[in-house]
């Protein structure tokens, strides 16, 4: 039986990942995010949710992202989940994209040129930003453009150098609806962003309205009052910033970031403000909210990534497969750890909000 890889956040689940899935053929295996997310924020619903809907409407087996690739930038988010992939016998990796290029030719390309594609890279002035700098990188060594907007594609060639030196394919779907950042939830079309559903959520719109872009929006529990966001855990962070001495002991940051991050602290009144006082050219917005993940979980860098892939949940044709691959898989996490930072991560993940249970000790696989 064929295997597919999809790599999602579904955060939340809605309709152009049920798309996506339609698409995927074979057995469909999806790498998901847990409670913290790529862009640097917390999950709006738990990773347990988001599994059984994914489970719902598609998905044969969902496995866990740890903390630590699920918040890093593109290459990093893209080469770990890839592994993961790899690992569980994944033959092709389907995502959606805003271009209709041939990303199979891109990791080709890289693999042929990957050693004077990174030298070209490690040349460039630190005044620009990781992400400019793989912009300039592609550019210079291929045709591929573009256009500000379009982070599905930025991430199918982060894909297509992960999946340069192994045996998978790429197969890119046309994203369909709004845009990724699109704030609105369009009257014409049942495809929404995750930033215009998150918005709705947060702002406890009702689920009758959000079941024309939710499949799976009437399983939500209590709704919104379930939904999480940063602002719930904006006290936490401040905590940890003030009595954090030496900021520079934390994941990817350094002095002149430690004292931005302190200054800003002063006069913060919120998440967004804080992001919004610290972040340069340099230093992106989106590399900000992640730094300020890693202080408020204490990740530090000398963390180490499990050697077990954890399960959040099957149905029958992905439990056939996961007894061929048992031996790389935990099912359920007990005294023994499976992770100890996505753990961390997860209890502090729960301490932000009340109406989040326990997310490890003792849960099984979600089994449909």
């Amino acid at each position: 039986m064929k295997i597919t890889g999809i790599i999602a956040e579904f955060n939340p689940f809605h309709n152009g990942h049920k798309h996506l899935l339609t698409q995927a053929q074979g057995l469909k295996i999806v790498v998901m995010s847990g409670n913290w997310v790529q862009r640097g924020e917390p999950a709006i619903f738990d990773k347990w949710i988001r599994a059984k809907m994914a489970l719902e409407n598609g998905a044969d087996i969902v496995v866990e992202l740890p903390t630590q690739i699920s918040v890093q930038s593109a290459d990093f988010f893209a080469r770990g989940a890839v592994d993961i992939l790899a690992e569980l016998g994944c033959e092709t990796l389907i995502f959606g994209s805003e271009t209709t290029i041939d990303y199979n030719e891109i990791s080709k390309n890289y693999a042929q040129n990957a050693q004077e594609m990174e030298a070209f890279i490690a040349a460039l002035p630190d005044d620009f930003s990781y992400p400019e700098k793989t912009q300039r990188m592609w550019q210079h060594f291929s045709t591929v453009t573009f256009d500000g907007n379009t982070p599905n594609h930025v991430l199918g060639l982060a894909y297509a150098k992960a999946c340069a030196k192994k045996q998978i394919q790429l197969q890119s779907i046309v994203r369909l609806g709004a845009s990724h950042d699109s704030k609105i939830l369009a009257s014409t079309s049942s495809y929404a962003s995750g930033s215009a559903l998150r918005r709705e959520i947060l702002a406890a719109v009702s689920t009758d309205k959000l079941q024309k872009f939710m499949p799976s929006a009437l399983d939500i529990p209590d709704g919104a009052l379930n939904a999480v966001s940063w602002e719930n855990y904006f006290p936490l962070l401040r905590y940890r910033i003030v009595s954090t001495s030496d900021l520079t002991c934390i994941f990817q940051v350094n002095e002149e970031l430690s004292h931005r991050i302190k200054k800003s602290m002063n006069s913060a009144e919120n998440f967004e403000t804080l992001v919004d006082l610290v972040h340069t050219k340099r230093y992106t917005k989106a590399r900000v909210r992640r730094v300020l993940t890693y202080i408020l979980l204490g990740i530090t860098p000398n963390f180490t990534l499990p050697k077990q892939i954890h399960v959040l949940g099957f149905n029958k044709k992905g439990q056939a497969h996961l007894r061929k691959v048992r031996e790389k898989i935990i099912v359920r996490i007990g005294q023994k750890p499976w992770d100890k930072v996505t753990q961390n991560a997860d209890e502090i993940y729960q301490l932000g909000h009340l109406a989040v249970t326990e997310q490890n000790f003792g849960r099984k696989p979600i089994i449909l």
